[in-house]
C-alpha cells in the first residue's frame, strides 16, 4: 500500500509539482536580479551621480559630459547584470527541463544502480 501511494504520488502530483517549480525558479531569478527595475532604469545615471551645471558655459559642458559618462556607466553595468540574469535563467531552465524529463526514470534508476553495483 505504501509503495502504491509512493508511485501514485511520484507519477502524478510529484511530477506536476516538479513541473510547476520550473516557473517559480525562473520568476525567482528574475526577481533576484531585479530585471524589471533594470529595464526601467536602463538609461538612468549610475548610482544617481549627477553633476549640477554651473552658470558658465564651461561648467554646463563639464556637467553635461559628467552626466553622459554617468549614464553610460549605468547603462553598461545594467547590460552586464541583465546578461548574467539571462544566462542564469537559461542554465536553470535547462537544468529544470532535464529534471522534468528524468523524473519518471528515478524510481527505476535506484534498483538498477544497486543491481549494477552488485554485478
Amino acid at each position: 500500500m505504501l509503495i502504491g501511494s509512493f508511485f501514485s504520488w511520484w507519477y502524478g502530483v510529484g511530477w506536476k509539482q516538479t513541473a510547476n517549480s520550473f516557473n517559480r525558479r525562473i520568476k525567482s531569478i528574475a526577481e533576484m536580479f531585479s530585471v524589471k527595475q533594470l529595464l526601467r532604469s536602463m538609461f538612468e545615471p549610475w548610482r544617481r551621480i549627477v553633476t549640477v551645471p554651473g552658470a558658465s558655459l564651461e561648467a554646463k559642458m563639464r556637467a553635461w559630459g559628467d552626466n553622459l559618462v554617468s549614464r553610460a556607466v549605468g547603462f553598461f553595468v545594467r547590460v552586464f547584470v541583465l546578461l548574467a540574469a539571462g544566462i542564469s535563467i537559461i542554465v536553470v531552465g535547462l537544468l529544470s527541463l532535464i529534471e522534468i524529463i528524468l523524473w519518471p526514470l528515478l524510481p527505476v534508476a535506484a534498483p538498477a544502480l544497486i543491481i549494477v553495483g552488485l554485478v
